[in-house]
């Protein structure tokens, strides 16, 4: 076991002061950034949101690195909430590596989980994009679910 990897970009209900961040990651991280992540459009979900492949977009969110011996644990558990499973066509979400800006410029690599294919073809279809990249929490009677 590792015990470390890549950070974690999350956009939605994983942010700090969300509800799965309290769930999920609460004393399981080293850090916590704010950060933004070029190439990404941002979609409402019925209580959490999904970030889409597109060029010219970015989504607002943080940098979490989880503390050492944590990662392996962690990452099988985020896995779990965004209901991935690497090669699943049913995935909802896929797990993918991809640049984050942290606020200094810094750029690094992270997991992020964007919507899968079929999932965001929909929503390019027939959403509506969240013109600011920043999600603003969800409603209290919407479900908890929803990435990162």
């Amino acid at each position: 076991m590792s015990g470390t990897g890549p950070p974690f970009f999350v956009y939605g209900t994983l942010r700090p002061g969300e509800h799965n961040h309290d769930l999920f990651l609460r004393g399981r991280t080293r850090s916590e950034e704010p950060g933004r992540m070029p190439g990404l459009v941002l979609y409402p979900g019925p209580g959490y949101p999904y970030a889409v492949e597109e060029p010219g977009g970015t989504v607002t969110g943080d940098l979490v690195t989880a503390l050492p011996g944590a990662y392996e644990e962690l990452l099988a558990e985020l896995d779990a909430l965004e209901e991935y499973a690497p090669g699943d066509p049913h995935n909802l979400y896929e797990r993918i590596a991809r640049d984050a800006v942290l606020a200094d410029g810094t750029v690094v690599r992270a997991w992020v989980y964007v919507a899968a294919p079929s999932v965001a073809a929909r929503l390019r279809a027939g959403g509506r994009p969240i013109a600011s990249g920043e999600w603003h929490g969800r409603p209290a009677d919407t479900p908890a679910h929803g990435p990162g």
